[in-house]
């Protein structure tokens, strides 16, 4: 176990002296098998899978990862971390050109929906080709009166004059409810 240094220079100058200390191996593989697997395993399987003892498995781990403790080792699994993301990581033109990947593969498999799919994703991820939009309402036409009902149909009807097309069931003409429906709606009068 460290010592504990109370005198903050003479701390400050221990965790600079630490950081410069090279990983051991077994730490090295701790690090990669925590990173590699990250949220997969635990810090104490990283540290078992990494060499060492089960039985003291997790107190190294958590020695490994306090960077009052073993800064050398934080600042590694930060640099390794980085590199991966780096290497491995999603930006945009990468994104983009993975998806066009997928998609050219797809085509050559015949595989026409997975194409379609990854182009349709490459076309949102370009931000400007298909647009998502979507309206929230709060509340139901249960809370609205008759009246309220009747002018919310009228405004849409307004709103919307060419673009309605009308898919009234006639196969209940004869019901004279149904009828009475109709007339409702269309009049705009309850």
């Amino acid at each position: 176990m460290p010592r504990v240094v109370k005198d903050p220079v003479a701390q400050k100058q221990r965790l600079d002296k630490l950081r410069k200390r090279p990983l051991t191996r077994r730490q090295e593989l701790f690090v990669k098998e925590l990173i590699s697997k990250d949220g997969q395993i635990t810090l104490r399987e990283a540290a078992i899978n990494a060499g060492y003892p089960v039985t003291s498995a997790h107190v190294r781990a958590s020695e490994m990862t306090n960077p009052n403790v073993c800064p050398h080792v934080v600042a590694y699994i930060k640099a390794y971390r980085e590199e991966l993301d780096a290497k491995y990581g999603v930006n945009y033109q990468r994104h983009l050109r993975d998806l066009q990947i997928i998609r050219d593969q797809a085509l050559q498999n015949g595989a026409y929906s997975a194409a379609v799919q990854a182009e349709y994703r490459r076309g949102q991820a370009h931000g400007d080709i298909y647009v998502n939009k979507s309206e929230i309402r709060h509340g139901s036409i249960d809370s609205m009166s008759k009246e309220e009902v009747v002018r919310a149909l009228d405004e849409m009807r307004q709103t919307y004059e060419g673009n309605v097309i009308d898919i009234t069931d006639r196969s209940h003409d004869s019901d004279s409810s149904s009828k009475e429906g109709k007339r409702v709606l269309s009049s705009g009068k309850g």
